[in-house]
């Protein structure tokens, strides 16, 4: 038996990553079961699909479902160049459906809170923020570690502060950041800053930090002249310090972020509803500003204009 057929049959033994593993077993018998995504997309009564494919296979699956008037969400980034994820959010408006990247970090409540309360105005003028994520390099597949396909750790990892520095404070006026890049020992490094003409600093750093051991960990600083939100995944939960000088914690909805984007995208999709939330558009920016990240490294840090 292959492994596609194995794997179809719920083993996912030989699988590595979020789900899979040793012994690790689904019960596929009530779904429909394909072997290509065109022998998926094809199918009248497939009306949405969430694409979890490797990064790079995301815009031909896309750009599949989307010529057959289906729903697309998309896992991030939406693809690996500017040109590309352009031409999927074109193919959403000429399809009429509903296309939407999964940048799960802005339905994550800590996130979400400090861009609500930030965009209300009640801290006044933001004045920095810095946005670290950081874990080891994956080992699980070979594709994940070839930049050509996966992106490196910038677009793995980064691409969701990068998305969170759009919705916060939109687009840029230029990209510059240095870093350093050794694939095959698992380091994919970098330190950018986005440059904004009313906010002293805006900096991204992080990436993959060697094989395996490395531990996850994603955290911001946000300073505004009313205080400052600190927040990391390593034990220090969203706090705002005020300028008075008062530590205050933050309450936080209880709702799980994935399964807050799901619900979102679905319910988008029931009422043929523009992702206004999360729009296609700003996913496809994300991607030529993680580009640009990458091009000033190559640059030893010069400006980009955006």
């Amino acid at each position: 038996m292959s492994n596609v057929e194995k794997q179809l049959t719920g083993d996912l033994s030989d699988i590595q990553g979020n789900i899979g593993g040793p012994g690790e077993r689904m019960d596929f018998s009530k779904v429909k079961k394909y072997r290509s995504v065109q022998e998926a997309a094809a199918d009248p009564d497939i009306e949405a699909v969430d694409i979890c494919l490797p990064t790079h296979m995301h815009a031909e699956a896309a750009l599949a479902a989307l010529r057959a008037g289906t729903h697309v969400l998309v896992e991030k980034p939406l693809a690996l160049d500017g040109e590309t994820a352009d031409r999927i959010v074109a193919e959403a408006g000429k399809a009429g459906t509903v296309l939407m990247a999964a940048q799960v970090v802005r339905f994550i409540p800590d996130y979400r809170t400090v861009v609500e309360r930030l965009k209300s105005g009640e801290l006044g003028p933001v004045r920095s923020a810095l946005f670290r994520r950081r874990c080891a390099a994956p080992f699980w597949s070979q594709w994940l570690t070839n930049p050509e396909q996966s992106g490196g750790g910038v677009f793995d990892l980064l691409i969701h502060d990068v998305d969170i520095c759009l919705q916060m404070f939109g687009k840029p006026q230029a990209v510059s950041a240095t870093g350093y890049e050794a694939m095959p020992n698992g380091v994919d490094w970098i330190l950018a800053q986005f440059h904004y003409p009313e906010i002293g600093t805006v900096a991204i750093t992080g990436g993959w930090h060697h094989l395996k051991a490395y531990p996850f960990s994603m955290e911001f600083t946000v300073v505004a002249d009313g205080g400052t939100f600190e927040y990391s995944s390593a034990g220090r939960p969203l706090t705002l310090y005020r300028a008075d000088g008062c530590a205050q914690p933050v309450a936080l909805p209880e709702i799980n972020g994935y399964q807050a984007e799901l619900e979102y995208f679905l319910d988008c999709a029931i009422h043929s509803r523009k992702p206004a939330f999360c729009p296609p558009e700003e996913s496809a920016t994300a991607v030529k500003l993680a580009r640009l990240m990458v091009e000033s490294r190559k640059r030893n840090g010069e400006k980009i204009a955006c």
